[in-house]
């Protein structure tokens, strides 16, 4: 048996950038940095951040460029993958990434402390097309007792009826 499932919670460090492959897939490209806080032996605070590039595809990829920006926090969860490339100068180069698979947008927005929690997956799984399901039917139902957004990136958008999403509608 083989698991490979990363999860982090952190803050963007920059403004997701958004692209399309020639084939019309849309990808979004950003970076999340997580802290490691421990105490030393002379008792003092100590903190590291460590820096995690994500990457996302299609509807999720869409969601990300929305509404993610510099300072987010959010909750990412996917694979771990690694690209190589030669660079131009012939030394051949590596990247480790996360392929996200889904994405809670966390923190409050009032002053009340509560914080706001909006649930992103791309049920679909990779961009090779991998067709897992990632959330259990539990999971989902429990989401949708406690009035949160599931988005299949699956099934298509059927936009006729509805009106456009503005930014400035959004409660957080």
């Amino acid at each position: 048996m083989n698991l490979n499932k990363a999860m982090i919670i952190g803050n963007l460090t920059r403004d997701p950038e958004i692209r399309n492959t020639p084939n019309g897939q849309t990808v979004a490209n950003f970076a999340v940095a997580t802290n490691f806080i421990w105490t030393d032996q002379n008792g003092q605070k100590q903190e590291r951040p460590e820096f995690h590039n994500v990457v996302a595809w299609r509807k999720l990829a869409d969601i990300c460029g929305q509404y993610l920006k510099k300072g987010s926090k959010v909750y990412i969860e996917g694979r771990m993958q690694t690209r190589s490339w030669d660079g131009n100068d012939g030394v051949k180069r590596y990247k480790t990434e996360i392929v996200a698979e889904n994405m809670i947008m966390l923190g409050g927005g009032n002053s009340g402390g509560s914080q706001t929690r909006n649930n992103y997956s791309n049920q679909g799984g990779s961009n090779q097309g991998n067709s897992n399901n990632y959330q259990q039917p539990q999971q989902q139902q429990q989401q949708q007792q406690n009035n949160e957004p599931v988005i299949d990136a699956d099934k298509p958008a059927d936009n006729s009826d509805e009106e456009e999403i503005k930014v400035e509608n959004i409660p957080f």
